[in-house]
């Protein structure tokens, strides 16, 4: 179990409990496969997210297969299903043999004992693989807790703004590169049934304007949270203003899906969002007659984005660490990510992956892979004091009662501050 789990993990592991109890399944992947089994001869099992069941890594997988001889099986989950299945699992003894994680709990289960250390891996094969030399440092920072690696990143995303060229066009209007610039564009842009900007009720979407406004989530050095506080609550505003005050976006939908702004945009409904790699396919599948534009990230007080993706981790119950291990290494191997990229569009960790030909040629890549050392991790400080969950839960009901029922940014945002300073110390 984590140091500090959520109450809704604590929840969660309940009803899994007693669905166990009861000798009904507790939860089932996307694919319907069995219970996890780390030891069972032969199989070697993997959590995966539903949505990155790429053939370039089912090419990895029957490689593996054969070079020793096991069936993989891939339970592939949405994330919260994941962590639900997962904390079970920890409480159980019982545990895959890999796991893929949305970025967060390497650092959380290192800390609460249930992720293995990797480092004497690393020290022995680092430098054959190219890690953490050939890696973004942020992702090596991220993945790492008292001076030894727990996990390695598998995809390296960021934030940044995503255009209608030919709404812009119309409207004359010159791809923004700062707020203010931002600001005009949206108003110019919304008219006849179209917004000028779509906003995404996901919380971790505040992050690029929090970063962008120069402040620093969590101090530990000070215990404050959200400094410069006036930077912050201006950040917030910002983001509500362009709802509730200049209606130039429409309110977001509180749910667990965060494709809303990709399918306003894909139906022509919105000319701006601010979003990752994740929804450049979508958006050119569904709505290839759209001129996709990609741009840098917004400028504030400096010009920077949130650091996102995925990486994996090895718990430390399992029982083939080395496999493990093996599997890690071969899935990213460049030309695995150099195959993902030109399969998918997804962005990835290695410095030498975003000097590819085929990545600076893409434009729409070129402007993601440009952007990735301006991208910063906003939840590292907080996840190393084991918060993490409460912490996460709470900037959830903060965000949206900004976003969506329109409290003042002032009045949430010190809210929060002054609780989260008192169980961050």
């Amino acid at each position: 179990m984590p140091a500090h789990p959520s109450r809704r993990d604590l929840i969660r592991l309940l009803g899994v409990a007693a669905t166990a109890a009861a000798g009904v399944p507790a939860l089932s992947s996307c694919a319907g496969a069995p219970a996890p089994q780390s030891a069972a001869p032969g199989t070697f099992t993997v959590y995966w997210n539903a949505g990155h069941d790429y053939q370039a890594y089912r090419k990895v997988i029957a490689e593996f297969e054969q070079a020793h001889k096991v069936t993989v099986n891939l339970q592939k989950y949405q994330w919260p299903d994941l962590r639900t299945r997962l904390l079970a699992d920890f409480a159980s003894g019982t545990v895959p043999d890999l796991v893929e994680e949305p970025g967060g709990w390497v650092q959380e289960f290192a800390l609460s004992g249930n992720a293995r250390s990797l480092q004497d891996f690393v020290d022995r094969d680092g430098a054959a693989m190219g890690f953490p030399a050939d890696w973004q440092p942020v992702t090596v920072e991220r993945n790492s807790y008292q001076g030894k690696v727990y996990g390695v990143q598998l995809h390296l995303t960021c934030n940044t703004l995503l255009h209608n060229k030919g709404m812009l066009s119309d409207a004359g209007v010159e791809v923004p590169t700062t707020w203010e610039e931002f600001l005009a564009a949206a108003k110019k842009l919304t008219k006849d049934g179209v917004y000028g900007v779509a906003l995404n009720q996901d919380y971790t979407y505040m992050w690029p304007w929090m970063t962008q406004a120069g402040v620093t989530p969590y101090d530990p050095e000070t215990g404050k949270v959200m400094t410069p506080l006036a930077d912050a609550i201006e950040a917030l505003q910002f983001q509500a203003d362009l709802i509730h005050k200049h209606k130039v976006a429409p309110v977001p939908v509180a749910s667990t899906d965060y494709s809303g702004p990709q399918k306003l945009f894909s139906a022509g409904r919105a000319a701006m969002i601010l979003t990752g790699p994740w929804d450049l396919d979508p958006i050119r599948r569904t709505s290839p007659d759209i001129d996709l534009g990609v741009a840098p990230p917004l400028e504030h007080k400096v010009r920077a984005t949130q650091a996102a993706g995925v990486s994996m981790f090895v718990p430390a119950k399992a029982s083939r660490p080395e496999l493990s291990w093996d599997f890690i290494k071969r899935v990213t191997a460049l030309e695995v990510e150099q195959a993902a990229t030109k399969e998918t569009g997804m962005l990835m960790p290695r410095v030498s992956w975003a000097k590819l030909p085929e990545v600076q040629a893409d434009p729409a890549t070129k402007v993601f892979a440009d952007a990735l050392p301006q991208a910063e991790d906003s939840s590292q400080a907080v996840r190393l004091t084991g918060q993490f969950g409460k912490w996460e839960e709470q900037l959830k009901v903060m965000y949206q009662q900004v976003l969506i029922q329109n409290r003042p940014a002032a009045d949430v945002l010190t809210e929060f501050a002054k609780t989260a300073e008192g169980y961050l110390k």
